[in-house]
């Protein structure tokens, strides 16, 4: 099993009356002497390929050779499945079940593959209820990838239901290839599922995109992880957010323990390390006063149930001490600034589009400030595509003209990636 650690980074101190306790919990997972928890036989990848009519042409022959590459890059002994959705799912290799990776079922694959042909329509939900059923019965690392180039075409309850059912089976990352499918279709999916979600314009770049998701999948050493949330009595929970590598709302993925807590899922881990941000209000404290507002642990399910492998504490002093009550906490401060540019950003987009000028100025420019401040360079790109930016610092920005609609989707889709901040108080 991996060796994990966890630290808080948090100005505990809070001033007479104030309730709400901020904290930035970091997560670690290293390679441990051991071997790694979670061998090639427990993991299993389900391609899931939109082959409805919008696809013909060059998007199903590039999203063929994409799935190609990613079934080539599937360790021996992993079980996989290609599933092609219209508006219907179909089990294109195997014909049912899931198949172990090996040199000759490859090959297979890639023979049915090459079968795959654009007609019909779209149905989502479909798609995740044949991913779901392949993924039944299986406790390891469990991955799906979702492509698609248009909108959902079914009943709108048909995919939250869908969603509903699956949510914890399986992780999936969602991915639009185009500009004719819809950002706010593609999100939920990913948020529910604990996946990600990314435009990939041009279809000959979905090789190198498919083979990067399959090969993170790969690296992936233990399957069941999740964040235990303790609170005494009386406390309530804000929030509990990822906020890096990406921000992801996990507060109403909670499933109860017990009445004080809850587990919180974080999907599949390999060597890595993310942040979340605990917010939590206790009781008004008096001077002097101290007290344990949360406790965040570690729980990884294993053949002898839960282990909890490592734990952080959240504390609460009250002082009449200003220089110490009002000092913000650099990584609580960093992360509250990108939560904030990704709803800024999201909230400049449909300015744009409801034609309100004023307004998407004023939020593209708050967003090139904030992403100014935190150093994400990779964010003042995406903006600089949708806006001149002519002084960061100050937020002055005028809006471009014409824009290329791939660079606004790829503007949605990746504001809510962070940069990562150094921990020191």
């Amino acid at each position: 099993m991996p060796d994990y650690t966890l630290d808080t980074f948090q100005n505990e101190y809070l001033h007479e009356g104030a309730t709400e306790v901020n904290a930035i919990v970091t997560v670690t997972a290293t390679n441990g002497d051991g071997p790694a928890f979670g061998s090639a036989a427990e993991a299993t990848v389900v391609i899931i390929i939109d082959t409805s009519g919008s696809m013909a042409g060059g998007r199903i022959r590039a999203a063929r050779d994409a799935t190609n590459a990613a079934v080539s890059v599937l360790r021996d002994g992993v079980r996989f499945a290609v599933v092609a959705g219209t508006h219907v799912a179909l089990n294109v290799y195997p014909r049912a079940g899931t198949a172990v990776a090996s040199a000759r079922t490859r090959q297979e694959a890639s023979v049915a593959i090459a079968q795959l042909r654009s007609d019909g329509g779209t149905a989502m939900s479909t798609w995740l209820n044949a991913a779901g059923t392949l993924f039944r019965g299986s406790t390891g690392i469990n991955q799906a990838i979702l492509l698609t180039d248009g909108e959902n075409r079914e009943d709108p309850r048909a995919l939250p239901a869908a969603l509903k059912t699956w949510a914890g089976s399986f992780q999936c990352h969602c991915r639009g290839v185009g500009t004719d499918w819809r950002v706010e279709e593609l999100r939920p999916i990913a948020n529910a599922m604990l996946g990600t979600v990314d435009i990939v314009a041009q279809p000959a770049g979905l090789v190198d995109d498919f083979t990067a998701i399959v090969s993170a999948a790969m690296s992936k050493t233990q399957a069941d992880v999740r964040l235990r949330l303790w609170m005494p009595a009386g406390a309530r929970l804000n929030y509990l957010k990822q906020v890096a590598p990406d921000i992801s709302d996990l507060t109403a993925k909670r499933v109860e323990v017990n009445a004080r807590s809850g587990d919180f899922p974080t999907g599949a881990w390999g060597s890595e390390s993310r942040d979340y941000h605990v917010s939590v209000e206790v009781g008004a404290g008096t001077i002097g006063d101290e007290m344990l507002a949360a406790r965040v642990s570690l729980v990884v399910g294993g053949p002898d149930g839960d282990n909890i492998v490592g734990q952080s504490l959240v504390r609460a002093v009250w002082t009449d001490d200003l220089a110490l009550s009002t000092r913000i906490n650099k990584a609580v401060a960093h992360y509250t600034g990108q939560a904030e540019l990704a709803s800024v950003i999201a909230e400049g987009l449909e300015a744009r589009k409801a034609g309100d000028v004023d307004t998407a100025t004023q939020r593209f420019g708050r967003a090139a400030q904030i992403a100014t401040a935190a150093g994400n360079q990779a964010t003042l790109d995406l903006l600089d595509k949708v806006v001149d930016i002519e002084d960061p610092a100050t937020g002055t920005v005028r809006l471009k003209k014409k824009v290329d609609a791939a660079d606004e989707m790829a503007l949605d889709t990746r504001s809510t990636r962070t940069v990562r901040v150094g921990k020191k108080p």
